[in-house]
Protein backbone atom coordinates (compact mmCIF):
# COMPACT_ATOMS: atom_id res chain seq x y z
CA UNK A 1 0.00 0.00 0.00
CA UNK A 2 2.57 2.28 0.63
CA UNK A 3 4.45 1.83 -2.53
CA UNK A 4 1.00 2.73 -4.36
CA UNK A 5 0.29 5.83 -2.05
CA UNK A 6 4.05 6.82 -3.46
CA UNK A 7 2.88 6.21 -6.92
CA UNK A 8 -0.32 7.95 -7.20
CA UNK A 9 0.70 11.08 -6.87
CA UNK A 10 2.93 10.48 -9.69
CA UNK A 11 0.84 9.40 -11.90
CA UNK A 12 -1.36 12.48 -11.79
CA UNK A 13 1.18 14.28 -12.40
CA UNK A 14 2.71 12.26 -15.50
CA UNK A 15 -1.18 12.54 -17.19
CA UNK A 16 -0.46 16.16 -16.81
CA UNK A 17 2.08 16.16 -18.65
CA UNK A 18 1.30 14.24 -21.42
CA UNK A 19 -2.37 15.87 -21.56
CA UNK A 20 -2.01 18.16 -24.24
CA UNK A 21 -0.35 15.80 -26.86
CA UNK A 22 -3.18 13.06 -25.82
CA UNK A 23 -5.95 15.47 -26.39
CA UNK A 24 -4.55 16.42 -29.76
CA UNK A 25 -4.67 12.87 -30.78
CA UNK A 26 -8.35 12.58 -29.72
CA UNK A 27 -10.18 15.68 -30.95
CA UNK A 28 -10.94 19.40 -29.25
CA UNK A 29 -12.86 18.29 -25.82
CA UNK A 30 -11.81 14.89 -26.07
CA UNK A 31 -10.26 12.81 -23.78
CA UNK A 32 -6.65 11.62 -25.17
CA UNK A 33 -5.51 8.20 -24.90
CA UNK A 34 -2.41 8.65 -22.41
CA UNK A 35 -4.90 10.92 -20.45
CA UNK A 36 -7.76 7.89 -20.15
CA UNK A 37 -5.01 5.28 -19.50
CA UNK A 38 -4.04 7.28 -16.52
CA UNK A 39 -7.46 7.76 -14.90
CA UNK A 40 -7.63 3.76 -15.19
CA UNK A 41 -4.42 3.10 -13.70
CA UNK A 42 -5.72 5.45 -10.82
CA UNK A 43 -8.63 3.60 -10.30
CA UNK A 44 -6.99 0.29 -10.48
CA UNK A 45 -5.04 2.04 -7.60
CA UNK A 46 -7.51 3.34 -5.61
CA UNK A 47 -9.00 0.17 -5.29
CA UNK A 48 -6.09 -2.27 -4.41
CA UNK A 49 -5.52 0.25 -2.23
CA UNK A 50 -9.14 -0.44 -0.54
CA UNK A 51 -8.28 -3.67 -0.64
CA UNK A 52 -4.87 -3.42 1.14
CA UNK A 53 -6.28 -1.41 3.79
CA UNK A 54 -8.59 -4.59 4.52
CA UNK A 55 -5.70 -6.93 4.39
CA UNK A 56 -3.00 -4.29 6.79
CA UNK A 57 -6.39 -4.53 9.34
CA UNK A 58 -6.43 -8.53 9.16
CA UNK A 59 -2.51 -8.82 9.30
CA UNK A 60 -1.67 -6.87 12.22
CA UNK A 61 -4.63 -9.15 13.90
CA UNK A 62 -2.83 -12.51 13.07
CA UNK A 63 0.72 -10.54 13.81
CA UNK A 64 -0.70 -9.64 17.71
CA UNK A 65 -1.97 -13.11 17.92
CA UNK A 66 1.29 -14.57 16.61
CA UNK A 67 3.36 -12.58 18.96
CA UNK A 68 1.12 -13.32 22.38
CA UNK A 69 1.96 -16.83 20.99
CA UNK A 70 5.67 -16.53 20.84
CA UNK A 71 5.76 -14.65 24.28
CA UNK A 72 3.67 -17.46 25.53
CA UNK A 73 5.55 -20.82 24.32
CA UNK A 74 9.12 -19.01 24.44
CA UNK A 75 10.88 -16.83 26.78
CA UNK A 76 13.17 -14.94 24.47
CA UNK A 77 15.01 -11.89 24.94
CA UNK A 78 13.93 -9.29 21.75
CA UNK A 79 16.09 -7.03 19.96
CA UNK A 80 14.57 -4.67 17.32
CA UNK A 81 16.57 -2.87 14.49
CA UNK A 82 15.49 0.51 14.27
CA UNK A 83 16.63 3.76 12.44
CA UNK A 84 16.59 5.77 9.00
CA UNK A 85 16.79 4.38 5.56
CA UNK A 86 20.03 3.23 4.41
CA UNK A 87 21.99 3.26 7.53
CA UNK A 88 22.49 -0.21 7.14
CA UNK A 89 20.34 -2.40 9.96
CA UNK A 90 19.81 -5.29 7.09
CA UNK A 91 23.32 -5.51 6.41
CA UNK A 92 23.81 -5.10 10.80
CA UNK A 93 20.76 -8.42 10.85
CA UNK A 94 22.66 -10.59 8.48
CA UNK A 95 26.44 -9.99 10.42
CA UNK A 96 24.49 -10.63 14.02
CA UNK A 97 21.97 -14.00 12.97
CA UNK A 98 24.04 -15.45 10.04
CA UNK A 99 20.67 -15.01 7.77
CA UNK A 100 19.96 -13.89 4.26
CA UNK A 101 18.20 -10.78 4.46
CA UNK A 102 17.12 -8.17 1.57
CA UNK A 103 20.35 -5.77 1.63
CA UNK A 104 19.02 -2.77 -0.85
CA UNK A 105 19.40 0.86 -0.98
CA UNK A 106 15.68 1.33 -1.21
CA UNK A 107 12.92 3.32 -0.35
CA UNK A 108 10.88 0.47 1.02
CA UNK A 109 13.11 -2.30 0.94
CA UNK A 110 12.08 -3.88 4.37
CA UNK A 111 8.16 -3.06 4.73
CA UNK A 112 8.28 -6.75 6.20
CA UNK A 113 9.36 -7.35 9.64
CA UNK A 114 12.25 -10.12 9.24
CA UNK A 115 13.08 -11.86 12.88
CA UNK A 116 15.68 -13.81 13.62
CA UNK A 117 17.73 -15.59 16.81
CA UNK A 118 21.40 -14.05 17.58
CA UNK A 119 23.93 -15.83 16.41
CA UNK A 120 25.77 -18.65 18.49
CA UNK A 121 23.18 -19.06 20.40
CA UNK A 122 23.47 -18.67 24.41
CA UNK A 123 21.31 -17.67 27.67
CA UNK A 124 18.77 -16.53 27.14
CA UNK A 125 17.84 -16.44 23.66
CA UNK A 126 18.28 -13.57 21.97
CA UNK A 127 15.69 -12.25 19.07
CA UNK A 128 16.47 -9.56 16.94
CA UNK A 129 13.94 -7.98 14.35
CA UNK A 130 14.86 -5.80 11.59
CA UNK A 131 12.21 -3.11 10.94
CA UNK A 132 11.69 -0.53 8.08
CA UNK A 133 13.71 2.47 7.96
CA UNK A 134 11.87 5.46 9.26
CA UNK A 135 11.66 8.50 6.55
CA UNK A 136 10.78 12.19 7.45
CA UNK A 137 7.90 13.82 6.65
CA UNK A 138 5.72 10.90 6.29
CA UNK A 139 2.59 11.27 4.53
CA UNK A 140 -0.20 10.83 6.96
CA UNK A 141 -2.15 7.93 4.78
CA UNK A 142 0.94 6.43 4.75
CA UNK A 143 1.53 6.08 8.45
CA UNK A 144 -1.14 2.98 8.85
CA UNK A 145 1.27 1.27 6.63
CA UNK A 146 4.24 1.74 8.27
CA UNK A 147 3.52 1.58 11.65
CA UNK A 148 2.01 -1.96 11.43
CA UNK A 149 6.07 -2.69 10.71
CA UNK A 150 7.27 -0.98 13.59
CA UNK A 151 4.86 -2.45 16.09
CA UNK A 152 8.20 -5.18 17.28
CA UNK A 153 10.32 -2.12 18.26
CA UNK A 154 7.70 -1.02 20.65
CA UNK A 155 7.25 -4.91 22.15
CA UNK A 156 11.21 -5.45 22.73
CA UNK A 157 13.39 -5.26 25.34
CA UNK A 158 16.09 -3.51 23.76
CA UNK A 159 16.72 -0.85 20.53
CA UNK A 160 19.38 -0.89 18.16
CA UNK A 161 19.28 2.37 16.85
CA UNK A 162 21.26 1.65 13.56
CA UNK A 163 22.91 5.59 12.54
CA UNK A 164 24.87 6.36 9.09
CA UNK A 165 27.97 7.79 10.42
CA UNK A 166 29.33 8.97 7.27
CA UNK A 167 26.11 10.88 6.60
CA UNK A 168 26.29 14.73 7.56
CA UNK A 169 22.87 14.85 7.97
CA UNK A 170 22.20 12.20 11.45
CA UNK A 171 21.24 14.81 13.41
CA UNK A 172 18.14 15.51 11.65
CA UNK A 173 17.58 11.36 11.53
CA UNK A 174 17.56 11.10 15.16
CA UNK A 175 15.09 13.94 15.16
CA UNK A 176 13.10 11.75 13.51
CA UNK A 177 13.59 8.26 14.46
CA UNK A 178 12.90 9.54 18.34
CA UNK A 179 9.52 11.50 17.13
CA UNK A 180 8.81 7.91 15.34
CA UNK A 181 9.62 5.66 18.62
CA UNK A 182 7.35 8.27 20.38
CA UNK A 183 4.35 8.15 18.41
CA UNK A 184 4.68 3.86 18.48
CA UNK A 185 4.87 3.93 22.44
CA UNK A 186 8.48 2.78 22.40
CA UNK A 187 10.25 6.18 23.63
CA UNK A 188 10.93 4.43 27.13
CA UNK A 189 12.43 1.03 25.50
CA UNK A 190 16.24 1.00 26.28
CA UNK A 191 18.16 2.48 23.33
CA UNK A 192 21.65 1.94 22.47
CA UNK A 193 23.10 3.72 19.46
CA UNK A 194 24.38 2.72 17.11
CA UNK A 195 27.34 4.20 14.26
CA UNK A 196 27.41 2.49 11.85
CA UNK A 197 29.81 2.71 8.43
CA UNK A 198 32.39 4.45 10.12
CA UNK A 199 34.30 2.61 6.98
CA UNK A 200 32.82 5.58 4.84
CA UNK A 201 33.99 8.47 6.46
CA UNK A 202 37.50 8.57 4.94
CA UNK A 203 40.79 6.98 5.62
CA UNK A 204 41.98 5.19 9.15
CA UNK A 205 43.13 8.46 10.71
CA UNK A 206 39.80 10.17 9.53
CA UNK A 207 37.96 7.23 11.04
CA UNK A 208 39.35 7.41 14.45
CA UNK A 209 39.09 11.18 14.63
CA UNK A 210 35.14 10.69 13.81
CA UNK A 211 34.90 7.94 16.53
CA UNK A 212 36.22 9.63 19.04
CA UNK A 213 34.09 13.08 18.27
CA UNK A 214 31.28 10.62 18.23
CA UNK A 215 31.54 8.84 21.75
CA UNK A 216 32.58 12.36 23.34
CA UNK A 217 28.82 13.62 21.95
CA UNK A 218 27.21 10.08 22.59
CA UNK A 219 28.50 8.39 25.44
CA UNK A 220 27.93 4.96 25.29
CA UNK A 221 27.37 4.45 21.80
CA UNK A 222 28.92 1.83 19.79
CA UNK A 223 31.21 2.99 16.65
CA UNK A 224 31.33 0.27 13.92
CA UNK A 225 30.99 -1.30 10.72
CA UNK A 226 28.65 -3.94 9.83
CA UNK A 227 31.53 -5.09 7.19
CA UNK A 228 33.84 -5.63 10.00
CA UNK A 229 33.86 -8.92 11.72
CA UNK A 230 35.49 -7.62 15.38
CA UNK A 231 33.19 -4.89 15.27
CA UNK A 232 30.30 -7.57 15.32
CA UNK A 233 31.34 -9.51 17.56
CA UNK A 234 32.05 -6.43 19.81
CA UNK A 235 28.35 -5.40 19.44
CA UNK A 236 27.10 -9.10 20.12
CA UNK A 237 29.25 -9.30 23.39
CA UNK A 238 27.25 -5.67 24.39
CA UNK A 239 24.09 -7.06 23.89
CA UNK A 240 24.75 -10.49 25.32
CA UNK A 241 26.15 -8.36 28.37
CA UNK A 242 22.65 -6.08 28.38
CA UNK A 243 20.18 -9.53 29.05
CA UNK A 244 22.60 -10.81 31.45
CA UNK A 245 21.70 -8.59 33.93
CA UNK A 246 18.66 -10.03 33.61
CA UNK A 247 19.57 -13.60 34.85
CA UNK A 248 19.48 -14.67 38.76
CA UNK A 249 21.44 -17.62 40.09
CA UNK A 250 19.71 -20.51 41.36
CA UNK A 251 20.49 -24.05 42.79
CA UNK A 252 18.32 -27.38 40.92
CA UNK A 253 18.68 -30.81 41.80
CA UNK A 254 18.04 -33.48 39.01
CA UNK A 255 17.37 -36.62 40.30
CA UNK A 256 18.43 -39.83 38.33
CA UNK A 257 15.17 -40.62 37.47
CA UNK A 258 14.45 -37.23 35.80
CA UNK A 259 17.81 -37.21 33.39
CA UNK A 260 16.10 -36.15 30.44
CA UNK A 261 15.11 -33.13 31.36
CA UNK A 262 18.76 -32.25 31.16
CA UNK A 263 18.15 -30.93 27.60
CA UNK A 264 15.77 -28.34 28.86
CA UNK A 265 18.08 -27.30 31.92
CA UNK A 266 21.49 -26.60 29.33
CA UNK A 267 18.68 -24.93 26.72
CA UNK A 268 17.60 -22.38 29.32
CA UNK A 269 20.36 -22.67 32.00
CA UNK A 270 24.01 -21.03 31.74
CA UNK A 271 25.26 -23.93 33.92
CA UNK A 272 27.97 -22.58 36.58
CA UNK A 273 29.00 -25.87 38.58
CA UNK A 274 27.71 -29.61 38.08
CA UNK A 275 28.08 -31.79 40.78
CA UNK A 276 26.99 -35.57 40.82
CA UNK A 277 26.07 -38.04 43.70
CA UNK A 278 24.12 -40.82 44.42
CA UNK A 279 20.98 -39.05 44.06
CA UNK A 280 21.74 -37.46 41.14
CA UNK A 281 23.52 -33.95 40.09
CA UNK A 282 23.64 -30.56 41.75
CA UNK A 283 23.42 -27.30 39.36
CA UNK A 284 24.44 -24.04 39.86
CA UNK A 285 22.95 -21.43 37.40
CA UNK A 286 21.87 -18.67 36.06
CA UNK A 287 18.41 -18.12 34.06
CA UNK A 288 16.09 -15.81 33.61
CA UNK A 289 13.25 -16.20 36.56
CA UNK A 290 10.20 -17.07 34.66
CA UNK A 291 12.55 -20.28 33.08
CA UNK A 292 13.47 -21.35 36.37
CA UNK A 293 9.88 -21.45 37.45
CA UNK A 294 8.61 -23.51 34.29
CA UNK A 295 12.03 -25.65 34.66
CA UNK A 296 11.30 -26.13 38.35
CA UNK A 297 7.80 -27.03 38.28
CA UNK A 298 8.78 -29.87 35.44
CA UNK A 299 11.25 -31.59 37.67
CA UNK A 300 8.73 -31.65 40.57
CA UNK A 301 6.39 -32.97 37.87
CA UNK A 302 8.51 -35.68 36.52
CA UNK A 303 9.94 -36.79 40.15
CA UNK A 304 6.25 -37.26 41.93
CA UNK A 305 5.67 -41.19 42.77
CA UNK A 306 3.34 -42.67 40.57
Amino acid sequence: MARLRYLAPRLREAAKLAGPQGRQRSGVGGRGAGEAAGEAERAKIRDRIAELKDEIIAFDLERQTQRARRQHSESLARVALIGYTNAGKSTLMRALTGSEVLVANKLFATLDTTVRTLLPEGVPRVLVSDTVGFIKNLPHDLVASFKSTLEEAAEASLLLHVIDASDPGFERQLEVTDSVLKEIGADEVPRLRVFNKIDRVGDAKTQRARAKALRAQYPKCIVMSAINTDDVDKLRKTIRTFFGKRLVKAELFLPWSAQQLRGELFAVCQVIEERADADGAHFSVRSERKDLEVLREHIAQATQPR
